[in-house]
């Protein structure tokens, strides 16, 4: 009787001690997610006919608020759905922080946008969310020429046909 108790005491213990090395490990680490895509239409948004970029690069960059030093920078690659996540140490409070477009792999849809090419994100957990997962808004490259049926797709969203 008293080896079970020793092997059920043994056994919370490791537990609970596994619990802590976790939380210790999650309160100090978040990750961002977010996707690449190829806006077909050269209109700067997505559309139903947006293509995700695999192979895509970015980068998270963070730089003090107040003095503009870098202090955290890590970069990653988007998988087969154009989707990328980012591994972030730390808490980022005073810090902004940006992912930022690096590389398309695709030579028909590497055109950066002209308005925006990053996508600002919060990364503490000082802002009332538990999840330690952060999205960050969808970056894009423009494709060389709009697709024909963009027209057609635009004009679905509400927005007056493109001229050509």
């Amino acid at each position: 009787m008293a080896k079970c108790f020793t092997v059920a005491a043994f056994v919370a213990t490791a537990l609970c001690f596994s619990s802590v090395l976790i939380s210790a490990y999650a309160a100090d680490y978040l990750d961002v997610e977010g996707k690449v895509y190829c806006d077909t239409c050269r209109v700067e948004f997505q559309t139903k006919i947006s293509d995700a970029i695999p192979g895509a690069k970015v980068k998270l960059v963070c730089n003090n608020r107040e003095n503009g030093t870098l202090t955290y920078t890590v970069e990653g690659t988007t998988d087969s759905s154009g989707t990328y996540r980012l591994p972030v140490v730390g808490d980022h409070e005073e810090d902004i922080c940006e992912v930022r477009l690096v590389e398309s792999p695709r030579a028909d849809c590497n055109e950066p946008f002209k308005s925006v090419d990053s996508a600002r994100i919060l990364l503490t957990k000082n802002v009332g969310v538990v999840d330690n997962l952060r999205y960050a808004n969808a970056l894009g490259y423009m494709k060389k020429v709009a697709q024909p049926e963009c027209a057609k797709v635009l004009e679905e969203m509400g927005f007056l046909p493109v001229e050509a």
